[in-house]
């Protein structure tokens, strides 16, 4: 387990697929929501945003003032629990930072997230936080093709 923003993924010891794609609705369909009737394995989707990565992703990355808006209080101060959508055993603490203004960033962790799953400008992110800092995320890659990186669960005709 990693510290606090080391930014260090935690490993259950499943095998690791790199960038199998699977067909998914265009990402432009999906639209910013706060609704507690979505579900996904861990509980209610709390809140749900997408962010379009543009110039180096590598550095901090500003996330949408309703998220800011939504998750005022105590949960400003901790870092988030950041983990991929299909996986619940990858984690990334990522620290949070706020500016003068109130706008909300991904700062320490967040750079080596995005070097493990080779995340470029152009690729779009949909965002699920489930509250108590867990927060997941999809990948869609410049085709907007879901990216799966533990490709475990996807089903395979076999002939």
């Amino acid at each position: 387990m990693a510290g606090r923003g080391g930014g260090r993924a935690r490993d259950c010891g499943r095998g690791c697929g790199r960038g199998r794609a699977a067909r998914s609705p265009s990402p432009a369909t999906l639209l910013l929501s706060s609704s507690s009737d979505m579900q996904d394995e861990e509980g209610p989707v709390l809140f749900e945003f997408i962010v379009v990565l543009k110039g180096d992703p590598h550095g901090i990355q500003r996330l949408p003032d309703t998220f800011a808006d939504f998750i005022v209080g105590d949960e400003r101060t901790r870092p988030l629990d950041l983990r991929e959508d299909d996986c619940s055993c990858y984690r990334w603490i990522v620290d949070v930072i706020y500016d003068a203004r109130g706008k909300v960033y991904l700062h320490i962790g967040w750079e080596n997230f995005v070097r493990y799953h080779h995340l470029e400008a152009g690729f779009v992110l949909v965002f699920s936080y489930f509250g108590d800092r867990d927060m997941s995320v999809k990948v869609f890659d410049e085709t907007r093709c879901r990216r799966n990186y533990h490709g475990d669960n996807i089903d395979e005709d076999d002939d």
